[in-house]
């Protein structure tokens, strides 16, 4: 009996490693057929470039059309693999290896071209595919290589967006082009790297985003309650002092998610309308409450 359940054990030990897999494989494979799509039938035809390995890859290309691009990206992520073995988890280097694997091939198959012939309609198609594109190859537990590997460890390490580290990537494109590509396109192609780095950021972060909410009001009570029992999320009290008054104060801090923000807002409005309420950005938000208290 014991083995049996044992064996039962391992089985969906088994199942689920592969599911695993698969469904990081499948992120992989979606997310680089979005960009090679983009890619070929846009940024190829319209001679655009592109950000790190890619772009360097895209101007290898340009100026030996025989090479294809697939093939030039791949010996461009030899060097990259190399840090990312010394620098990144055993799991996240030999998915983005798979990873980097597939976006060469998918690089090869044929692709028709984007039929629009208006150039800033081709910046933001091809900005917004390879973003999307890019951020769910992101969303797996690899990448697709290229400077995927260093937006990850930027990402964990630093809490560096993807996004931005595209964009500082972006800019040293951009200086290279300029000797290569007519002022024009270069302008067009910054368009398109606004778009891309946008819309990776929203695929990676989505309506997920933190708010950070700090309330001051005389009901400091209600409103602490509604939070925790509406929103069920956990509420700190600070003690303050009012710089003019001297009066003692309460201050209210907590974290909600986007989408709660219009809910928590109409709480506020009906239990005190003359609450003072600041709302700010987070950059990352970790960790949980202790003990019996809602969680962020």
């Amino acid at each position: 009996m014991k083995t049996e359940l044992l064996l039962k054990h391992f089985s969906r030990n088994e199942v689920q490693f592969v599911r695993t897999v698969l469904w990081n494989l499948l992120l992989i494979l979606a997310g680089s057929i979005l960009c090679a799509l983009a890619i070929k039938g846009i940024l190829v035809p319209r001679q655009f470039l592109a950000g790190g390995i890619t772009g360097l890859a895209l101007l290898g290309h340009y100026v030996f059309p025989s090479l294809p691009i697939g093939f030039i990206y791949f010996l461009l992520n030899i060097p990259l693999f190399v840090i990312g073995w010394l620098f990144v988890g055993r799991r996240f280097f030999w998915y983005s290896l798979a990873g980097m694997l597939i976006f060469s091939a998918v690089m090869f198959w044929p692709y028709a071209v984007f039929p629009v012939q208006d150039m800033i309609l081709n910046a933001l198609a091809a900005g917004i595919i390879t973003g999307i594109g890019s951020g769910i190859i992101l969303r797996s537990l690899g990448s697709a290589g290229g400077l995927d590997i260093l937006s990850i460890i930027l990402f964990k390490r630093f809490s560096v967006r993807p996004g931005t580290t595209v964009m500082i990537f972006h800019a040293i494109m951009l200086l290279i082009a300029l000797l290569r590509l007519p002022m024009e396109r270069v302008l067009y192609t910054l368009i398109y790297f606004f778009i891309n780095a946008y819309f990776v950021n929203l695929v990676l972060i989505g309506l997920s985003q933190r708010k950070a909410v700090m309330i001051i009001s005389s009901r400091w009570e209600d409103i602490c309650k509604h939070i925790m029992e509406k929103l069920q999320r956990g509420v700190t009290i600070v003690q303050g002092e009012g710089g003019f008054s001297r009066q003692r104060l309460h201050i209210l801090y907590s974290v909600i998610t986007l989408t709660e923000l219009s809910r928590f807002k109409e709480i506020i409005r009906k239990i005190d309308p003359n609450a003072f309420v600041v709302v700010t950005e987070t950059l990352e938000v970790m960790g949980k409450r202790i003990g019996n208290q809602p969680h962020w």
